[in-house]
């Protein structure tokens, strides 16, 4: 099948996002919000000096200049946090205000401090020009020039209005959206529910990281990179541990994988046609094997099917990954990222695609679509080198040797996967590919 049919009919089989659930905002970035978000609050909630100055009448300084300063009598002082109460400000009057804080009643605007000089009760400077606004206010003020009326005021509701939406249905809580949840008045909000993914490796070969190999053995890295594919994709990944190769061990823990409600499981290895290979017919066991084999390069082995849910409600989606590594990834970016973001809610499923250059002459295996490690050329402030028409241009990791469906260290090297079609057998050096960025959402 090809890689589109096969995705196509991955999502077909996802009945809708997950539920919304209620997260405190320290919770929420990355979620996806599962109804609108309106503001509580106008905001700002009142009128206030958006700087450090003197809130005064315009009209008191309309013929002030730098030859014929203005002098203001100082009757007050507001911070920033502090409600104003009576203080207010009468004609030849001023009162200190900090940025942020509450326009006293009778200001329609405020000088900034670099416009002025503290002064005496005769009008002679007692301090220097735009002095910062320390220590007890002066008895008076000089002004340098006209401030007109709703200068240097940040007026109600300026930028929020109290009922006015401030998050949408479906949009991704990145920081700026919480700021604005915040300042709405929010401390959370309601998101659509992580998805369950239950990770599963196989293979009599597989051990623990940092354990002894002994004769035969091989650090799992499937495991650890599925988890962390599964939370970069928005997921809750889950770990069911090392199958053997065995049916009986194999159908265990997928069982007990099943018990948990997840909303999906992904296995690595046991897909192929191999004596040892189980996963698939556990899959046509437990429930339902809708596609196997898709024509791509890495990850020809690739099962999915569904599972009936113990609980009720949305059937588990089930994957057979291949066992490379570098497979297990490709395929999971093609098949299992976009599956994982569906069900978090996510409007955009796929990685950025920009149209390159790949430099390289790269052979590949007739009718199959090509998914090669790429890494963008860079020039000295690493910035992406681009060719005359804008196009980034990249290079095989690790060279054709590096492509190979074991070689972790080209796929740790990869900022890109660069997709050659299945009607091309040799990409042409210099000749154009789309681009899959991996490290950018």
């Amino acid at each position: 099948m090809s890689a589109d049919a096969a995705l196509a009919r991955v999502l077909a089989a996802i009945e809708g996002p997950t539920e919304a659930e209620w997260v405190h905002l320290a919770d929420a970035l990355g979620r996806v919000a599962a109804a609108p978000l309106t503001s509580t609050t106008d905001l700002p909630p009142w009128d206030n000096s958006a700087m450090d100055g003197y809130a005064i009448r315009s009209s008191d300084v309309a013929g002030a200049s730098e030859s014929a300063p203005v002098l203001l009598w100082v009757t007050g002082d507001v911070g920033a946090g502090t409600d104003p109460g009576d203080v207010a400000v009468a004609r030849g009057s001023a009162v200190r205000i900090a940025t942020g804080a509450r326009l006293p009643a009778g200001a329609d605007a405020v000088v900034p401090v670099e416009l002025t000089t503290p002064a005496d009760a005769a009008g002679g400077v007692v301090g220097s020009r735009g002095r910062a606004l320390e220590g007890p206010a002066p008895v008076a003020v000089l002004v340098h020039a006209a401030v007109g009326a709703g200068g240097s005021i940040r007026r109600r509701g300026n930028d929020l209005q109290a009922g006015q939406a401030v998050i949408e249905a479906a949009m991704e809580i990145r920081p700026a959206a919480v700021a604005i949840a915040a300042g709405a008045g929010h401390d959370g909000l309601l998101v659509h529910r992580r998805p369950v993914v239950g990770i599963m490796a196989t293979g009599d070969e597989i051990r623990r990281p940092g354990s002894d190999l002994g004769a035969a053995g091989i650090p799992d890295a499937n495991g650890p990179a599925l988890q962390a594919l599964v939370a970069d994709a928005g997921g809750d990944p889950r770990n069911l541990g090392v199958a053997a190769d065995r049916l009986d061990d194999v159908r265990a823990r997928l069982c007990a994988g099943l018990a948990e409600q997840p909303d999906a499981i992904v296995v690595s290895g046991g897909v192929s046609v191999g004596p040892y290979d189980h996963v698939r017919a556990i899959f046509a066991e437990l429930g339902d094997v809708d596609l196997w084999r898709v024509a791509v390069q890495p990850g020809k082995p690739f099962a999915f099917g569904t599972a009936a849910r113990p609980g009720g409600g949305a059937p588990v989606l089930l994957f057979g990954l291949p066992g490379n590594p570098v497979s297990t990834f490709v395929t999971f970016e093609l098949f299992v990222r976009p599956a994982l973001r569906r069900l978090g809610g996510h409007r955009r499923l796929a990685r950025p695609v920009e149209r390159g250059i790949l430099v390289d002459e790269t052979p590949k295996s007739e009718g199959r679509r090509a998914f090669v490690r790429v890494r963008a050329e860079r020039d000295e402030r690493d910035a992406i080198v681009r060719d005359a028409g804008g196009r980034p241009v990249v290079r095989l990791v690790g060279g054709v040797a590096g492509q190979g469906s074991h070689v972790l260290s080209a796929l740790a090297g990869a900022d890109g996967l660069a997709v050659i079609p299945e009607d091309v057998d040799v990409h042409p050096a210099g000749g154009e590919v789309d681009v899959w960025w991996l490290d950018r959402g």
